[in-house]
């Protein structure tokens, strides 16, 4: 495989990515706590008249669907653009603070006569 070119600059992701890998992990995080919350419940209460299997995956899809959907929209408002001034004032509230000589009207302890 060819080097990359010296001014080439690699591509950012995109809304669409970010969107996307959103809805996947919360996708994936709602089917494990729908399989866990779903199973407690059936074998607590029963599968009712639907079976073990529907109820199982109807509680899996449902929770599936919500935690995709606001992971989906939480990923691309917390990853959205910053403006530049943003940028400049969170730089100016990391710096390191000034620390300036203490400068008082009296002369020093050693010049003084008691």
């Amino acid at each position: 495989m060819p080097p990359v070119p010296a001014g080439a600059q690699p591509a950012g992701t995109t809304v669409f990515d970010k969107w996307k890998m959103g809805a996947m992990m919360g996708s994936t995080v709602g089917v494990i706590i729908g399989f866990i919350f779903g199973s407690v419940n059936i074998m607590r209460y029963g599968a009712g008249p639907n079976g073990v299997m529907r109820s199982l995956g109807q509680y899996m899809l449902g929770s599936g669907a919500t935690f995709g959907f606001f992971m989906s929209i939480g990923s691309v408002v917390r990853t959205d653009t910053i403006s530049p001034e943003a940028l400049e004032a969170f730089a100016r509230s990391r710096r390191r603070p000034m620390i300036m000589e203490y400068r008082s009207n009296q002369p020093p302890p050693e010049s003084r006569t008691t």
